[in-house]
């Protein structure tokens, strides 16, 4: 396979890079997990077990609170059809391996699950072909030991367009994040209750939190939405 270019020229734009990094760090605004239950009970219907699991966009940083982040959204939307008792389990800097470990202590078993993983794997490091077989254990285990039926994993999202991020190294970070994207759109193929959801936003800043890194709560309930659908897809 040929080397990208973002690749070949990581060596001779490291000491940028390096810097880029180290300035984005001390200058970032540090947005808490936002307050509020993670997990309950909701709606009328039919009884579906949801589980949402991933890093800080699955846990809501760039929301006040969880009413306003992806799970508050996303179960007000299913309650519409499913009587929906739903958990989070996301933290902010795991990484699909940190997922993997945690879900692996969980004892019950889910119909539904939304999964929101891939920046912070971007950010470690983490090769393309690492990714692909750590996402294909994850999704082993949610459609296996976990039971689940219908699965949503998020696209890695398109680092290239975070606003906290400069250039090069926005598309030094978006080139690879866009490599692992496609390496999932494969992971989810082979299995038949998975579906990717690439999130196709407008140029929007009210579509980025304050820190210019994280969803806003507009884009959570875009999320949702489009999560809702897929997962009420037979």
């Amino acid at each position: 396979m040929p080397i990208a270019a973002d690749q070949l020229l990581r060596v001779p734009l490291l000491p940028v890079l390096a810097a880029q990094g180290l300035s984005v760090r001390r200058n970032a605004q540090m947005l808490p997990e936002p307050i509020g239950p993670r997990e309950g009970r909701m709606g009328r219907g039919p009884r579906r077990r949801l589980l949402i699991a991933g890093d800080s966009s699955a846990a809501g940083v760039g929301a006040g609170t969880q009413a306003q982040a992806l799970s508050g959204y996303l179960v007000a939307r299913l309650a519409k059809h499913y009587t929906v008792e739903w958990r989070l389990e996301a933290t902010t800097g795991h990484t699909t391996q940190d997922t993997i470990d945690r879900l692996r202590g969980l004892s019950g078993q889910f119909d539904m699950a939304v999964t929101a993983l891939g920046v912070n794997d971007v950010t470690r490091g983490v090769t393309r072909q690492q990714f692909t077989e750590r996402q294909t254990q994850l999704l082993e285990l949610l459609t296996g030991p976990l039971g689940v039926r219908r699965l949503v994993v998020t696209a890695v999202p398109q680092m290239h367009l975070f606003p906290a991020l400069p250039q090069p190294l926005a598309w030094v970070l978006g080139r690879q994040a866009a490599r692992l994207d496609r390496g999932l759109q494969q992971v989810a193929a082979r299995f038949p209750q998975v579906k990717h959801l690439q999130l196709n936003l407008p140029e929007d800043p009210a579509l980025a939190a304050p820190d210019g890194y994280h969803p806003s709560p507009k884009t959570y309930a875009l999320w949702a939405e489009e999560a809702a659908r897929l997962l009420r897809q037979a």
